[in-house]
């Protein structure tokens, strides 16, 4: 990988692909090569607001079952694919709410808009853009929700600025993300594939922390963790045996968070 620029058309390309599939980057249509992520999701089909047509089995956590939501709430979903986590969003926030996704991938933004016209919801808005630079007015929404979409992004300190921006006072974030504990081999951190699989962009558990906080996001709480096993087979596409044992020996972890912080 080279530049953020290339980080985010790699992304971009392998997200399209999904839609185009309508399989799951951790699905069986091998959009992000030979990586089989259907490790990371979590199950949404008992919940309130759900359409299986926009559930693309790419989050890593239930954010909204943490978010606080409360009825009339402006909520905002960065990354928000095909619009799974905002439907059920919008099922705790009613109809008087407003809702509004960001996702960058224009073919996101349009199949999300069609779940959208099935469902209903005359208060969801699907808007194209990046959340390092977030197409949403400034202290204009009270709570943020994301799943498994920051560790995307190249910057996540101008992410969490954003985050911070577009928050009423008093406002909060909850965002199910991927995290590490313990040293990744170079090569698995130079992978285009895996970024795009949500690995080689993940950052160690208290750098990502320690960004939330140096921001000044208070009440920071991690509300579920999750161990993420990925098989060694999946590892060995990209790093030797002998590279796998190593990285064993130092303790290497991926993990799923669920974290909270709120805007003072």
């Amino acid at each position: 990988m080279n530049s953020n620029n290339d980080i985010k058309q790699t992304v971009k390309q392998k997200y399209a692909e999904i839609v185009v599939s309508q399989d799951s980057c951790c699905g069986p249509s091998g959009c992000c090569g030979d990586v089989e992520y259907s490790v990371f999701s979590d199950d949404y089909s008992t919940k309130e607001g759900y359409l299986a047509d926009a559930d693309l089995n790419l989050g890593c956590g239930l954010p909204v079952e943490y978010a606080g939501i409360k009825k009339g709430d402006t909520i905002l979903d960065l990354g928000s694919g095909a619009g799974n986590d905002i439907f059920v969003a919008r099922s705790v926030a009613g109809e008087n709410a407003t809702l509004i996704g960001v996702d960058f991938t224009p073919e996101m933004i349009a199949k999300a808009n069609i779940n959208k016209m099935k469902v209903g919801f005359d208060n969801v808005e699907f808007r194209l853009g990046d959340i390092e630079d977030m197409p949403v007015d400034s202290n204009s929404v009270d709570v943020v929700i994301s799943n498994c979409v920051l560790n995307l992004v190249p910057d996540k300190t101008r992410a969490f600025s954003e985050i911070l921006r577009v928050l009423k006072p008093g406002g909060h974030f909850c965002v199910s993300d991927v995290v590490t504990l313990g040293e990744m081999p170079e090569d698995i951190k130079k992978s285009a594939e895996l970024y795009a699989g949500c690995v080689s962009g993940a950052l160690d558990k208290s750098e990502y922390m320690s960004i939330i906080s140096a921001l000044g996001f208070e009440n920071i709480e991690i509300k579920a963790e999750k161990v993420i096993k990925v098989p060694d087979s999946e590892y060995l596409n990209y790093i030797s045996p002998e590279q796998l044992e190593m990285m064993k020996s130092k303790n290497f972890g991926i993990f799923s968070i669920t974290v909270t912080g709120y805007k003072n």
